[in-house]
């Protein structure tokens, strides 16, 4: 039952955060932070699909969790496969849907949808690896919020996509992910009793 429980929350908190992505970002070119910010930038500078970008780099995390937090590598792996799926999956949709919105709007509604997709993951002790992998790691040993780690994180990957890409999509991404960790907070807070083993 718990399986089921824990599959069922990947695969909604997954579709929730792709769709934030493809839709309300990638357009934009705006950023997320953590791997999955990494993953955009490779797309957007190379053209790299994201969510294979994600996987590529999350080894090193998930190599860590491995020898030190096996529940943590066997409660995220699944997420980050199936999130990784679904942002390529979905990515032809940024194409279909232009909602001609204002794009600092469409930057808070994207990150609103990433905090919620990433929050309900990390709730239900399973996540999207990564750098929500780590912040819940560093999250047990230090006990400070996740989704202020999460922040942290998040604010030295849109610098680097900042100077790489444009003072833009900097811009636009430090709105973004600051609604990440604000929903992402919200979320989790007193998340512990939602253990799943």
């Amino acid at each position: 039952m718990l399986f089921i429980k824990k599959g069922i929350v990947i695969i909604i908190g997954s579709i929730v955060l792709s769709i934030g992505i493809n839709l309300f970002l990638v357009p934009n070119k705006v950023l997320d932070g953590g791997v999955i910010g990494l993953g955009l930038i490779f797309q957007y500078l190379w053209g790299l699909e994201t969510g294979l970008a994600i996987i590529f780099l999350s080894i090193p995390i998930f190599l860590i969790a491995w020898f030190k937090y096996k529940l943590y590598f066997y409660n995220s792996l699944h997420g980050m496969f199936i999130s990784s799926f679904f942002i390529d999956l979905l990515h032809p949709f940024h194409k279909m849907f232009d909602f001609q919105m204002d794009p600092a709007i469409c930057s808070i509604i994207g990150g609103g949808l990433v905090g919620i997709g990433i929050g309900i993951m990390l709730k239900f002790k399973t996540s999207t690896g990564g750098t929500d992998l780590l912040a819940q790691l560093i999250s047990d040993v230090t006990g400070l919020n996740v989704g202020f780690l999460i922040f942290v994180i998040d604010a030295l990957v849109i610098s680097l996509g900042g100077f790489l890409i444009s003072t833009d999509t900097f811009i636009l991404s430090v709105m973004t992910i600051l609604t990440v960790g604000l929903l992402t907070s919200l979320i989790t807070w007193n998340s512990k009793e939602h253990t799943i083993s």
